[in-house]
């Protein structure tokens, strides 16, 4: 879907979901009002009005969080199941929360489970119905586009059948034009090109009089690169109507990256990126690490302060142990850790090398170099806890990609490399779904698919997930 069509859609749902979570809200209510318990139930005007607004605009707040209206319109129904039910989820927490510390009064937990078991069921029927619901406003809207595809060929056939995609909403391709053809020929009869629709082909030298004869909203290019120099009078023609132009850039078939246009003063760059590249998202994400780092210092120092005793007491060498990490795009770093071997250790590792399960990323099960206390800490992942000092001054964040040592990032495939793009954290994917029992290489895939799909909701969700891992000891070797 194009960027404005995708706001309009936002906007409407942002919208019924105000007006759904009133009524859900009202429906609630008058639920449990006539309901026969000892307990009477009634809010102050005040109270219910300043409750419905708070619900309403949190469940929207928390939609445009979870991405959840730019898909609505598209997406399966099962998708539209789980997405309604997360942000409903995410709501429900919210709006007891507010309660509890916000209001400071109590609310009959009947009347809130009703109320958020009937926003989710009309949301979910609302979305499920405005799928076709959102064609039909957008062409009564006058949305409808009208589209002529410059080029011949795979490539734009390509964008013809993309295009016609989007057909229930509005969108028309009235034609081809051949780049080839730069002198009009009224003589010949043109050619067509047949995808779902048929349509037909002109000389691209036609332009100008079928903006004339013609409403045309948009120009596709999808040409070379090598052919776009030599189109240059086209876009000009375009720019000088005032006519929305725009070219498909899949110049490299094989690169998945996101794209962007943005401006170096007045050079228009085009920025292919790999990795998460939103600046107030993971500047956001940013705020939550220095925030949880520096209040679990806080909270956990008469536990840190106990452990470094422990390890001071129960070997010879220092408590912390220091080594150079890879952080960020392969920035080096030192990374802190309570010591859980003896001191040396690193020194003979040639004595035990034999033993590790893997050649990367090595890991030796019941290690004979570890302190008498290393094993446990180790086992619950104490050892660890300095790492929030790495959190709070940006070295790493709370979640991300296990940082490495520089050794083993020179064996790095270079696929794997990746994962070097997204600032190392204290937990990760693969700590949650399996840790040391994981091989290598799965380690890698799980890295980049949490690069892939990341945002402040899965870190929230990989943090809330380590907990019990931790606690439990649960995958440690």
């Amino acid at each position: 879907m194009f960027r404005s069509q995708q706001r309009k859609t936002k906007i409407l749902f942002g919208l019924s979901d105000v007006i759904l979570a009133a009524v859900a809200f009202e429906l609630a209510y008058r639920f449990r009002e006539h309901l026969q318990v000892d307990l009477t139930f009634y809010l102050l005007q005040d109270v219910k009005t300043l409750l419905i607004s708070f619900s309403a605009l949190t469940s929207v707040a928390i939609g445009y969080w979870l991405n959840v209206y730019g898909k609505v319109d598209s997406a399966e129904p099962g998708a539209i199941l789980r997405h309604a039910f997360r942000q409903i989820g995410y709501t429900a927490v919210a709006v007891v929360l507010f309660i509890v510390f916000g209001l400071q009064v109590k609310i009959s937990r009947i009347f809130l489970a009703s109320f958020f078991a009937t926003n989710w069921v009309l949301l979910t029927i609302f979305r499920l119905a405005a799928r076709d619901l959102v064609q039909r406003v957008s062409q009564r809207l006058g949305n409808q586009r009208h589209v002529l595809i410059v080029g011949l060929g795979e490539r734009a056939e390509r964008l013809g059948r993309n295009l016609e995609t989007y057909h229930q909403q509005g969108l028309r391709i009235l034609g081809f034009l051949n780049p080839d053809a730069t002198q009009p020929d009224a003589t010949q009869p043109h050619a067509s090109v047949r995808l779902h629709r048929t349509y037909l082909v002109f000389p691209v030298a036609d332009l100008r009089s079928l903006l004339g004869r013609h409403v045309i909203d948009e120009i596709h290019f999808a040409v070379e690169s090598n052919r776009l120099p030599d189109l240059e009078d086209i876009f000009l023609l375009c720019d000088e109507e005032g006519v929305c132009t725009r070219l498909a850039v899949d110049f490299f078939p094989h690169v998945n990256s996101d794209l962007a246009l943005e401006r170096i003063g007045h050079t228009p760059m085009l920025t292919f990126t790999a990795a998460p590249d939103d600046e107030v998202l993971l500047f956001a994400k940013r705020l939550i690490d220095v925030a949880l780092s520096l209040t679990g210092m806080i909270l956990l120092s008469p536990f840190l302060l106990t452990v470094a005793l422990l390890v001071k007491l129960t070997s010879r060498g220092p408590v912390i142990f220091t080594q150079t990490r890879c952080g960020l795009n392969g920035r080096t770093f030192t990374f802190y850790k309570f010591r859980s071997m003896v001191d040396g250790a690193e020194q003979r590792f040639h004595e035990v090398a034999h033993l590790s399960q893997r050649e990367v990323a090595t890991k030796i099960p019941n290690d004979p170099r570890l302190t008498p206390i290393g094993g446990l800490i180790r086992k619950f992942s104490i050892d660890e806890l300095p790492q929030l000092y790495n959190v709070l001054i940006g070295d790493m964040s709370m979640v991300g990609p296990r940082p490495a040592i520089p050794s083993e990032v020179a064996q790095y495939q270079r696929w794997q490399r990746r994962r070097l793009r997204m600032r190392p954290g204290l937990t990760c994917l693969w700590a949650v779904e399996g840790r040391d029992h994981l091989d290598f290489e799965t380690w890698m895939r799980k890295d980049l698919q949490y690069i892939d799909n990341w945002s402040l909701s899965l870190d929230a969700r990989i943090l809330l997930l380590t907990i019990p891992h931790v606690l439990s000891g649960r995958g440690a070797s």
